[in-house]
C-alpha cells in the first residue's frame, strides 16, 4: 500500500550510520551468492533458515543440511530471501528508518538489537507454528523491530512514500507507521497470506517496542515532540541574505 523513500530526520549523534549500511551490504551479497549457487534457495534455506520443528526438538535435519547449530538459524535466517521483491523491501526499510534508531542507540546497542528484533520474530513464529517443518527465511522480524523503534522515537518526523506504489506523498510517521504495525496484527489474527509470517513481524515489534527504551541514549525521549524546520526556512530570528 504504501512504499517508504525518505524522512527528512537527520543524525545527531554518528556522522554515519555504518551498522545499517554493512547490513544492507551483506544481505545484498549473501543473496547473490545464494542465487549463484542455489538458484532456488532450497538447500540454503534448509541450512541457514529457521525451521520451528527443529529448534524445538521435534526433527532433525538431514545430514547434508545439518552444518549449523539449530540455535544459530535465529539469526542466520534473517539473511535468506526468498527473492529480489524480498530482499528489495526489507532493506528499503532498513534504509529509511534504521540510520535513525542506529543513531538513537549508537552502533552497538543497534546491531545488538537488531539481532534480538529478529530472534524475536523467529520465537514468535516458532511459538505459533511448532509443528512447522518448513523454513523461515527474511529480515522481516528485525526490521519492524527497527520501524516500532522509529515509531516511539520520531512519531513526529514525516516520511515521503509511495501511496499505492505510485503516488509521491508525505505522511506523518505516527500514522503510517501505526498502520503498517495494526496491519500485521491484523493479519496475524485473521490469518493473511500464509506465504507471509505475520508472528514473526509481530514477535519483531514487541521486541523493539520493549527494547528500544532500554537500549536508547538516556538523553533522548521517546516519542520526541520536536519538529525539525527545514532548512529551507526562514525565520524571524534569522537574517535574509538573498542574491
Amino acid at each position: 500500500m504504501f512504499i517508504p523513500l525518505y524522512d527528512a530526520n537527520r543524525l545527531k549523534y554518528i556522522k554515519l550510520q555504518y551498522v545499517t549500511l554493512s547490513l544492507i551490504v551483506l544481505n545484498v551479497l549473501i543473496f547473490g551468492l545464494v542465487a549463484l549457487f542455489d538458484p532456488d534457495t532450497q538447500k540454503a534455506s534448509m541450512i541457514f533458515g529457521y525451521i520451528p520443528a527443529v529448534a524445538q526438538g521435534l526433527v532433525v535435519r538431514p545430514p547434508e543440511y545439518d552444518f549449523i547449530a539449530s540455535g544459530w538459524t535465529y539469526i542466520t535466517y534473517t539473511f535468506m530471501h526468498a527473492d529480489i521483491y524480498h530482499l528489495g523491501g526489507n532493506m528499503l526499510f532498513l534504509w529509511v528508518f534504521g540510520d535513525n534508531v542506529e543513531d538513537a542507540m549508537g552502533h552497538i546497542k543497534f546491531l545488538i538489537f537488531y539481532f534480538l528484533c529478529g530472534a524475536a520474530g523467529a520465537l514468535m513464529h516458532g511459538f505459533v507454528f511448532s509443528d512447522s517443518h518448513g523454513p523461515l527465511i527474511g529480515a522481516s522480524g528485525a526490521i519492524f523491530g527497527v520501524v516500532a523503534a522509529y515509531l516511539m522515537l520520531h512519531p513526529r518526523v514525516w516520511v515521503w512514500v509511495f501511496a499505492f506504489g505510485r503516488i509521491p506523498l508525505p505522511l506523518p510517521a505516527i500514522y503510517l507507521l501505526a498502520l503498517w504495525i495494526a496491519e500485521q496484527f491484523l493479519m496475524l489474527f485473521v490469518h493473511g497470506d500464509e506465504r507471509i509470517s505475520w508472528s514473526a513481524h509481530v514477535g519483531g515489534i514487541i521486541s523493539g517496542a520493549l527494547l528500544v527504551g532500554i537500549l536508547k541514549r538516556w538523553s533522548i525521549p521517546l516519542f520526541d515532540r520536536t519538529i525539525v524546520t527545514p532548512r529551507a526556512v526562514v525565520t524571524e530570528d534569522k537574517q535574509n541574505n538573498e542574491a
